[in-house]
Order: C-alpha cells, then structure tokens, then sequence
C-alpha cells in the first residue's frame, strides 16, 4: 500500500528476495508515478518501471466499505502491509496498525512517511528533494561554498531510496523477530530520520568538532587526495584512502618526491596541506589523458577511475560480464528492461519473475486466490467501483 519510490522500493526488493507482493493501487489511477513519464514503454512510465518489478497489482477503492473489506481481508493473512500513506489517513478507514493487528497478531505493520508517525511535524507531507535539504545532505554536496555554485541535491532520490532499504532491513529484522516470539509488530520508517541517520561520518565530524561539515565538491572532509581531477582529455576520480596508497600513487605519476614530504606523509598532514597538495596533484594530471593516468595508477593498484555517464555504465564490458541490465516480459507483450538486484546470493538467487505490473493486472486473481472471491462477485464489486 505504498507509491512514489521509498515504499516501492522495499517492495522490489521484497519481492526479489522472494515475498509475494501484492501492490494495491486506486481504480483507475493507480501509482503516482505511472504518471512520471517520458520516458514510456507502451503505457507505463520508466520511473514506474524502475521500481516495481515482481508484484501484482490490484486496484482497490479505500473510500468505501468494501474497499476496506478487502484490505482486512488481505492483512488476515499476510505477512507484512507496507505503506507510506499521510500520516492517520488509514487509521481514518479502519485500516491502522492497531486495527489491523488485532485482526491478525502475527502481521508486521510498517509505515513510511516524511517525519514519522509522531512529533510536531507528523502530519507535513514531503518529496525527497525537500528532505535532502532540511536533513542535511545537500549542505554537503555541490562545489565548494566559495566556488559560488550553491548546494545541490543528489541526481537520484536517495532519501526515498535509504528509506526503502532501511524499510526493508527492519522488516527482515521483524519477520526473523516473529519467528521466536510469535508476534507482529508497527515499524515506523521516516524519510527524514533516515536521511539523518546515513549521513555517517559528517554526523561525527559535527559531533567531534562543533563545526558543522561543508560542501566540498568531489572532495573527501577526512581523506587527501580523494576527488576528481582534471585531465588533458577529461576527468578521472582519484581515491586515495590510506599511506601506502598515497606513495603507489605518487610513484605511478611521477611524483615520487611527495611521499618523502613532510607536509604529506600522513593523512592528516594531508587534510592540513590539501590546497597545497591538490595543486601539485592537478597540474600534473593535467598534463596527460585519462586512459594513460588510469592506465598507470590501476598498475599500482591506486583506486581511480573514469567518470562515466550512466549510458557507458550500462553498455560497457563489465556491465556485460556482471549481467546489469536483463529484460523481463510483461502482459502487454513489452521486454521491460531491469538493472539487477547486486546482491548474489549463493542457494537463493535472486527472481526476476514478474515484470511491473500493468495496473490491476491482477485483481481477478489475487481476489480469487487470497480471499476465495467468485468471478460473479468480483464482477460486481468492479460494476460498484470497489476495484
């Protein structure tokens, strides 16, 4: 029961890992993002795409008694009810982790929202961008705040994105819970608090310092040389992250001196000196191309590499080899490309098994596999607009 991405995207990757997922959706409009196109593949946006393979998806009216009806009916058996509704709008309908729970004691109830389910702010709604912004993440990333380019959000909704990942963690968490104890239980995922929680070592670097982090372009607060450089044909990503790497590099550029310098001969000495450093660094990558440098410090087994556009990560050899992007054939006769789940399990592999959903492409059958409903009932419940 949840649309746009973070829900989604817990129940993608649910599904992936073998849950039948059954994605409810309204009559007639379905997920807010079938919308969100170009790009299309017949009817159905790549946004839309992106996120819901392996579900079914049926299409149920909440607004009326019979919707509802099928909802209990649904959470009486399942496992887990996922969504990301406004904070009380399904306890308006019956339909609250506190309802449905006493229906079924066993289900995992789990509701993701922009602040969480208590506090001041419970009821504001928000998009991924607005969390990157008032939780902290775009403070820290675009240019330098003297290079004057202002901060910036991160090219994917990764708020939503981390939202679902921790979503999902927490309902393994709960389903192995469940397992010992017997019991259900409500999961509260904000986008907001999960935003907070990954931003990782800025956090401490606030909370060791008093000094609040700031954006540094491509650079690293706690790693030198960490950050893109220019070349004489482009850019490569250096990634320096300890002593021994930072003399392999300087040896396989040419600048061996730099490792015997005091001003650099540990980390910290480099984060002291980085200006210096990085300028030293910068015109001397730029006196070369970005194959021959990458082809040199990968010799010395210097982490660097080029900075590809998703076009080239998406049709280049390894992404081949790996098998990223595979196609999966939907009811409307399309193949609907898919990048891979990255995780390879060794006796439970990963299904690719449904392509998204077509929206309600699978009410008669849920309605009549779950609940035992008769294609005369189902018939009537579509006549009255239920689903």
């Amino acid at each position: 029961m949840s649309r746009v991405l973070a829900g989604p995207w817990a129940g993608q990757l649910l599904g992936d890992y073998g849950a039948d997922v059954i994605k409810v959706e309204r009559p007639g409009v379905g997920d807010d993002t079938r919308q969100w196109g170009p790009p299309w593949l017949g009817e159905e946006s790549g946004y839309f795409l992106s996120t819901n393979r392996n579900k079914r998806s049926i299409t149920v009216n909440l607004a009326v008694s019979k919707g509802q009806e099928i909802i209990r009916g649904l959470a009486m058996q399942a496992d887990v009810l996922l969504e990301n509704y406004k904070v009380g709008t399904l306890a308006r309908y019956g339909l609250g982790p506190k309802d449905l729970r006493k229906l079924n004691p066993r289900l995992i109830y789990c509701s993701i929202s922009a602040y969480g389910q208590t506090g001041s702010r419970a009821d504001q709604p928000a998009y991924d961008a607005m969390i990157q912004a008032s939780a902290g993440l775009m403070s820290v990333t675009g240019s330098a705040s003297d290079d004057r380019g202002g901060p910036q959000k991160v090219g994917v909704a990764v708020s939503d994105i981390m939202a679902g990942m921790y979503a999902t963690t927490a309902i393994l968490a709960a389903l192995n819970s469940r397992a010992v104890s017997g019991q259900g239980q409500t999961i509260d995922v904000p986008l907001y608090d999960s935003q907070v929680a990954w931003l990782a070592n800025q956090n401490m670097n606030f909370l060791l310092s008093g000094v609040a982090p700031q954006r540094m372009g491509t650079a690293h607060p706690n790693l030198v040389p960490y950050q893109a450089f220019s070349t004489s044909n482009g850019d490569l990503m250096l990634a320096v992250g300890n002593d021994s790497q930072f003399e392999n590099c300087c040896e396989a550029i040419g600048l061996q001196h730099l490792a015997s310098d005091l001003r650099f001969a540990t980390m910290s000495k480099r984060i002291e000196n980085r200006k210096v450093l990085v300028k030293l660094l910068q015109t001397q990558f730029q006196s070369d191309s970005t194959e021959k440098w990458l082809e040199k410090l990968l010799e010395f087994r210097v982490p660097a590499g080029p900075v590809n556009d998703i076009g080239e990560v998406l049709t280049n050899e390894h992404a081949i080899e790996r098998g990223l992007v595979r196609h999966i054939a939907n009811a409307a006769g399309n193949a609907v490309p898919q990048v891979s789940n990255p995780v390879d399990f060794e006796s439970t592999p990963v299904g690719y098994e449904r392509a998204p959903p077509l929206l309600g492409e699978h009410t008669n059958e849920v309605l009549h596999e779950w609940l035992g409903y008769s294609d005369a009932e189902i018939e009537a419940l579509k006549k009255n607009g239920v689903v």
